[in-house]
């Protein structure tokens, strides 16, 4: 068995040498153009050379949750692209809007303002029931982050494609129920697969809909985002604030106005990192798996897009 491993940017040597350790009747390497013929690859941002001279790859696993940019290129009809059902990054995000949310609802922003200002000013509580959460998109990490903010007692429903069932949150599916679900929310948090149909998704008219003084948690894609319309709308007062993780242009550059709101938090696409050890065990086992002829969880549907 000869597994390929294609990421740009990430340090090769310890995924090499774990993967390694898990397979050791494998052949595994750091693929280069013109490299023998390979049966699996391991892959982030791989260039459409990987694809165009390995032709014959049965699976493609990619090390990240997001598949969109794997989605811009050729890939071969017989290769499955996989992609990682959780590997340690729903934790992450649970952990982040978690956060980002009770940091807002508490008044933090405004009490470190009056610390820097040696102003002593308790406020009266807010309510957990008047900050309604939406979490657009319900796949493994959107499920994980609905669950545990539900148990901070908020108020949680979520929207999906597809119908879903999950304990303690409100579920909405399909393109008829997507304005009923943001009427009902006050802070929305995005976790959607960026495919053409969800790109511009957090625009003017969605971000309208929700409740007044909504708040706005970004740990999707850039893409999803209009920032315009955003800018806007902190203006107008229809939206509170927000917490943003990633952008249409990353690193997010010099200059641009993210970087100085005062009702934004900007951090460096970091809500959720790929933990390797977890990635390498995952991966192995669906290896194994479809060299039993077994079928395997997370293989992308290429017509969705997730």
């Amino acid at each position: 068995m000869r597994i390929t491993f294609c990421c740009i940017d990430t340090e090769s040597e310890p995924w090499l040498q774990g993967l390694q350790n898990a397979l050791p009747q494998a052949h595994i390497s750091l693929w280069r153009s013109g490299d023998a013929p390979a049966d699996y690859a391991v892959v982030w941002a791989p260039p459409q050379a990987l694809f165009d001279q390995q032709p014959q790859l049965k699976a493609a696993f990619n090390i990240g949750a997001g598949v969109d940019a794997l989605l811009a290129l050729q890939i071969p009809a017989s290769t499955q692209l996989v992609r990682l059902d959780d590997a340690g990054m729903s934790v992450q995000m649970a952990e982040y809007v978690c956060h980002a949310l009770i940091r807002h609802m508490r008044e933090f922003d405004l009490f470190e303002a009056d610390t820097r200002a040696l102003a002593w000013s308790p406020r009266e509580p807010l309510a957990r029931a008047d900050f309604p959460v939406g979490i657009l998109g319900l796949g493994v990490l959107g499920a994980r982050v609905a669950q545990t903010v539900a148990q901070f007692e908020f108020p949680v429903s979520g929207w999906s494609r597809s119908p879903k069932h999950i304990a303690g949150v409100q579920c909405f599916s399909g393109a008829q129920e997507l304005d009923r679900f943001l009427a009902g929310t006050r802070v929305l948090v995005n976790l959607l697969p960026l495919t053409p149909e969800t790109e511009d998704i957090l625009n003017h008219h969605s971000l309208s809909r929700l409740h007044r003084g909504a708040y706005l948690i970004n740990i999707a894609r850039g893409r999803h985002l209009v920032e315009e319309d955003l800018l806007a709308l902190l203006d107008s007062g229809q939206v509170a604030g927000a917490t943003l993780d990633v952008f249409r242009t990353e690193p997010l550059p010099a200059g641009h106005p993210f970087w100085t709101h005062p009702r934004i938090t900007v951090t460096p696409h970091t809500a959720a990192l790929t933990l390797r050890s977890e990635s390498i065990a995952q991966i192995v086992g669906k290896i194994l798996a479809l060299e039993r002829g077994e079928p395997v969880a997370g293989v992308v549907d290429l017509a969705r897009g997730y």
